[in-house]
């Protein structure tokens, strides 16, 4: 976040923003292009390599920030236009990672905020060391609470954190303790 303010400081005034799904990165985007930071391209990995090229010359030739939002994380965007490929290889590369423990029991409060589901400090406790890592993964695992809870028409209990672990992990694994 705190690179997304300061443009000016970009190698071609151009960044690639990357990460996993869910992870804010098209939130970040339109945060950049709406405060007036410089234009942001989200998806540009899945874009035409052309029509992206030109979007580069565009912002060079204007002098205004570029944001490329990319979903392909790490070296996954691999970009065919060996003229774009050291453009974009020369630019700034930010990379959300995956959440942290502190990141993730706030994600499961917000989550389940934005659903009206109550959740006490437990649930986290419970919960944040055995969710899959993933801000998707977080957001299938307080649908399926809020879902589990509403079929059996009770409060979110231990009981529902586990079966919608177990939901959302498959049963593959051996059942949770």
């Amino acid at each position: 976040i705190e690179a997304l303010g300061h443009s000016e400081t970009w190698p071609f005034r151009t960044a690639v923003l990357s990460g996993p799904p869910h992870s804010g990165k098209s939130l970040l985007a339109r945060w950049f292009a709406e405060a007036g930071k410089g234009e942001a391209v989200d998806n540009a990995d899945s874009m035409d390599e052309t029509e992206l090229f030109h979007h580069w010359n565009r912002a060079q030739a204007s002098g205004t920030p570029l944001l490329l939002v990319s979903n392909a994380q790490g070296e996954g965007w691999k970009i065919a236009l060996p003229d774009l490929a050291s453009r974009i290889g020369a630019a700034l590369h930010l990379e959300i990672g995956p959440p942290d423990d502190a990141m993730l029991a706030e994600l499961i409060a917000l989550h389940a905020e934005q659903r009206g589901l109550i959740l006490d400090e437990a649930a986290a406790a419970y919960l944040v060391p055995r969710c899959e890592r993933s801000h998707l993964g977080v957001e299938r695992l307080v649908e399926a609470i809020d879902r589990l809870s509403l079929e059996r028409k009770q409060p979110p209990t231990m009981a529902i954190w586990r079966d919608a672990l177990e939901e959302v992990r498959g049963r593959s694994r051996p059942p949770l303790p």
